[in-house]
């Protein structure tokens, strides 16, 4: 699905071909980011053209490159945010999710003694809820941070599977300490935007029809409003048995953005491994 248009951006003169990390949008200012569609591999405008950019793994030539910036059409745009650090990319999957098979030693990484090369710490906990208190949302009781859902499903073995995309996702998330968002792009209607959402929001989110206050919390929305955020995402936007593009929002904060780094890596390293590709969000 196409999120938006990028056909004022300028064409990419400089390409690389350096192992991926991940690129952020960190609030400076108001950023508009290109959701490249290409594949399993990553092609980077310089820096003069989309400004703030990470390395990007891709093994691209001057045609491949320019091929690829044609397939620039998605924008999403990032309000001013002085401590969010989001890593945000795409995912496709081969075949419908409902047909994907997940790596068998998923379900042990769901528990709190599996290895996973980043860690949660209090520093982090605090500064997620810090974020999330920004805006005037107050992130505590069944407001808190999704990864503290996490964290105590899974000490109590309760964390189970769903779907590869959202199980890569509460992996990353459980062990990272940072909550993540993914949202099926079939569902979300363009614009996208990240922004804090009206004081008297509210969205469902879950089958039941529950609602959930988000006046004031840092939101990812659509055309039709809010659609996801690091404590609860939407119902009208989750993953089904027929999703095959995701978008993720790794809801990193300022100051940890090594973290941020390390976890949207390894994210898109498991999803890869259940057949994924990922396309990188360049921020202008």
């Amino acid at each position: 699905m196409t999120i938006g248009t990028a056909n004022s951006a300028k064409r990419p003169s400089g390409w690389t071909n350096k192992t991926g990390e991940a690129a952020f949008a960190a609030g400076s200012a108001t950023r508009i980011v290109a959701v490249a569609d290409l594949g399993s591999a990553y092609a980077p405008c310089s820096p003069s053209n989309f400004g703030e950019l990470g390395r990007i793994r891709g093994n691209f030539g001057p045609s491949a490159a320019l091929e690829a910036s044609r397939s620039m059409a998605a924008m999403l745009q990032i309000d001013d945010h002085p401590l969010l650090a989001a890593s945000v990319f795409r995912t496709t999957f081969a075949s419908p999710l409902g047909e994907v098979q997940a790596p068998a030693d998923w379900p042990a990484r769901m528990g709190l003694a599996a290895e996973a090369p980043v860690a949660r710490s209090e520093e982090l906990r605090k500064a997620v809820r810090d974020l999330l208190r920004h805006g005037g949302y107050k992130p505590t009781g069944r407001g808190k941070p999704a990864c503290e859902y996490l964290l105590r499903a899974a000490g109590e073995e309760l964390l189970g599977s769903i779907n590869p995309a959202v199980d890569a996702c509460n992996i990353a998330s459980l062990h990272s300490g940072l909550p993540i968002s993914v949202v099926d792009l079939a569902c979300a209607t363009e614009p996208l935007r990240i922004g804090i959402a009206d004081t008297d929001a509210t969205y469902v989110f879950n089958a039941s029809g529950q609602e959930i206050r988000i006046g004031g919390l840092l939101c990812l929305f659509d055309a039709d409003g809010p659609c996801a955020n690091a404590v609860k995402d939407a119902q009208r936007t989750k993953t089904s048995d027929e999703t095959t593009s995701t978008l993720s929002v790794v809801w990193g904060v300022r100051g940890f953005e090594s973290q941020v780094e390390r976890t949207a890596t390894w994210y898109r390293e498991l999803l890869a491994a259940c057949g994924a590709s990922t396309a990188e969000a360049l921020t202008k």
